[in-house]
């Protein structure tokens, strides 16, 4: 296997047990995770530091959760593609909070993970979701995407949470498409 190949598989079998041990797993359950001997890890990374540093950089990667989310039939109603969306965000989101809440507490320094980045005009995928029923929407689809993926975060993470729990996938697209005031409601 390439040097580049075998980099990616051994982050890949880290990040669960980052998620599970913080930093302080060891190289021998590294190895048993990805399949190899203990000295592989050694002959493409430098240190254990390192093989941190390269999971926590995949953890950050946008690219599996945009493809995931550009992969909801559009021709589900707009409702179901947005809760699908939602699930997909806040699964990956409560794993990098929990995966940086791991790190801090365990004396992990894996060096800054790389700010992850959008791509203009994409914002993770989520344009298009709204794209089939934009003549529905008070916006555009862009806005009302950053909209989405805003209430996705915030009611997600848990320093802005006032409850036992995040806000359900159902309660963040009922926010987004309808917001907070009662239909019935007068001006």
């Amino acid at each position: 296997m390439p040097a580049d190949e075998r980099r990616a598989a051994i982050a890949a079998a880290t990040l669960p047990l980052l998620l599970e041990h913080g930093a302080n797993l060891t190289t021998r359950q590294i190895a048993e995770a990805a399949g190899i001997a203990e000295g592989t890890i050694f002959r493409v990374f430098d240190t254990k530091e390192d093989v941190i540093s390269a999971a926590v950089e995949l953890a950050f990667d946008t690219t599996p959760i945009t493809e995931a989310v550009r992969a909801i039939d559009l021709d589900l109603p707009l409702e179901e593609r947005l809760l699908i969306a939602v699930e997909l965000v806040q699964d990956r989101v409560q794993r990098i909070f929990r995966l940086m809440g791991l790190l801090a507490t365990t004396g992990g320094e894996p060096g800054r993970p790389p700010v992850p980045k959008s791509r203009v005009g994409d914002i993770d995928g989520l344009i298009a979701l709204f794209e089939p029923d934009r003549q529905q929407l008070r916006s555009t689809p862009e806005h009302a995407a950053l909209v989405l993926r805003a209430i996705t975060f915030g009611g997600t993470h848990p320093m802005f949470m006032t409850g036992d729990a995040p806000l359900t996938p159902a309660e963040i697209v009922d926010l987004t498409l309808h917001g907070v005031r009662r239909s019935d409601s007068t001006r």
